[in-house]
This record gives structure tokens, sequence and C-alpha cells, in this order.
């Protein structure tokens, strides 16, 4: 059994998103099944990739003018906080502390991400294309 299996209510039907959010997607999953010598290589590629997303919707938000764009920012800070300091313990050895985060707080978190902030985000930018003609 996976972490995440790949459905349409983790999508928000905007593709820049959602391609990336695939790749968060596989990345946990590789992670829940990675060994101990594996998971602190993949833990630090989910982080990067988690970054680069977070800066790309920022961009995305300041282009379109998103109104929640100090909230869903603040969201990203947090997010990357927690990572940062599981990353610490994985780094020190603590593996046990980093599956945890991955199997019990990643995705509660980006479950509720994709369908709150997120899915707001994808509308926001299809009205906000529609208005502009594109």
């Amino acid at each position: 059994m996976t972490i995440f299996e790949k459905t349409t209510a983790l999508t928000v039907g905007y593709d820049l998103i959602d391609n990336d959010h695939d790749v968060f997607i596989d990345l946990v999953n590789q992670l829940d099944k990675a060994n101990n010598t594996d998971f602190p290589g993949l833990f630090q590629r989910l982080y990067e990739h988690t970054e680069e997303h977070f800066e790309s919707e920022n961009r995305l938000m300041a282009q379109f003018g998103f109104p929640a764009e100090t909230e869903h920012k603040g969201e990203h800070q947090r997010v990357l906080g927690e990572f940062k300091q599981f990353k610490t313990r994985i780094d020190k050895g603590l593996i046990t502390f980093g599956r945890s985060f991955v199997r019990e707080r990643l995705p509660q978190w980006f479950v509720l991400h994709i369908t709150t902030m997120d899915s707001a985000l994808a509308a926001h930018i299809k009205m906000q294309q529609e208005s502009r003609g594109e």
C-alpha cells in the first residue's frame, strides 16, 4: 500500500500545479518504501522539490493578484520550517522521526492544502485568465 494514490481528488485543474503535486506524491511514496540508507537523500529531494513548488506558486500568486497571497505564503513558510526541523533530525540519523513526518503529518497537510489553498489559487488563476481572454 502506498501513502498516496493518484486520483482526481488530488488535482486542482491547473497543469503547472498538478504536475508539481504529482512529483510530490511520487517522492512521498518512494520515501515510504525507502530503506534507512536511501531515506535521507530522498527526503532532501522532497524538501528541495517542495521549496521549488512553493516558489512557483508564489510567482503565480503575484502574477495573478491572488487575494489570499499572504496567508498562502505564510503556510508555505510554516511547512518549510517543519521540513527543516525534521531534516535536522534525519541528518543526525533519527530516521524514525522522518518516517513519522512523511507518513503522518505530510499526507494530512497535503490533502488539506490542495483542497483549500491550492484549489482556491487554481480557481482564481482560471478566472483571471478567462477575464483576460487567455
